[in-house]
């Protein structure tokens, strides 16, 4: 079933959002070489406190961070440690969620630390921009397709991975709702997008291959080539003006 929002209920989706991509942007300023990724998930865990709300990762499924953290080869779901440290070089893809009022925001982006090579910043580029196409589709009588399309085309015609193990998806009162959100998937096909749905869309792709694996942790995913990836994602509102991303600080 999916979940329409009254505009009461976006107005509140709006403040969780604005909270999670304020504490991403923190994160991305706070990122050095040296820190901990523990350490950067408790600027974003305080950050989210200080505006009253809760972290929406921190105990989902049990999973242990306020944030999760990856980097590099590393997709999703990187498990905050006082061991890891961030190197110069390094990409760092920091993944926030804040619950407030009864709903939540979901956003992601992949930060450089310090100089990066011509081969991340690519993907950086590629992958963010991406988003941006699938947000460009989704609007009021298109089809969910449309929207995965627009990512899968522009990120697969310049010969990157788009990862199909996970997706994007739907959120409110629930951190995820439906309907999935792939990456991937044929123009035209799919659910209707309606005025008050609201969706996460959150390229994943890598510099080589859509395979990836679970480490032994049972969270932390990477890329079974063991090239770069690289994730970016908002909370996005469809509307009858068109999408609206709820996720800007």
């Amino acid at each position: 079933m999916i979940s329409i929002k009254s505009n009461t209920d976006l107005a509140k989706m709006r403040e969780a959002g604005r909270i999670a991509g304020g504490a991403l942007k923190l994160a991305g300023e706070s990122i050095r070489a040296g820190m901990s990724t523990l350490e950067l998930d408790k600027i974003v865990h305080d950050y989210i406190v200080k505006c009253g709300a809760k972290p929406s990762f921190k105990g989902y499924g049990g999973f242990p961070g306020s944030a999760c953290i990856s980097i590099n080869n590393e997709v999703i779901h990187g498990i905050p440690k006082a061991s890891r440290k961030i190197c110069e070089g390094d990409i760092v893809s920091v993944d926030v969620g804040a619950f407030y009022n009864g709903f939540h925001g979901d956003t992601c982006a992949t930060f450089p630390c310090g100089e990066i090579s011509d081969e991340a910043k690519a993907l950086l580029e590629v992958t963010e921009a991406s988003l941006y196409e699938g947000i460009a589709k989704a609007q009021v009588g298109a089809r969910l397709g449309d929207v995965s399309h627009a990512v899968e085309e522009y990120c697969a015609s310049r010969g990157y991975g788009i990862v199909r193990n996970y997706c994007g998806h739907g959120i409110g009162r629930e951190l995820h709702e439906s309907p999935e959100v792939p990456n991937w998937g044929r123009a035209g096909h799919g659910p209707r997008l309606t005025a008050g749905m609201t969706i996460c869309i959150e390229p994943m792709i890598n510099v080589r291959g859509d395979d990836v694996k679970v480490m032994k942790d049972g969270w932390t995913v990477l890329t079974v080539s063991g090239s770069l990836s690289a994730h970016f994602e908002h909370t996005i509102a469809i509307t009858p003006d068109g999408p609206v991303i709820m996720t800007k600080p």
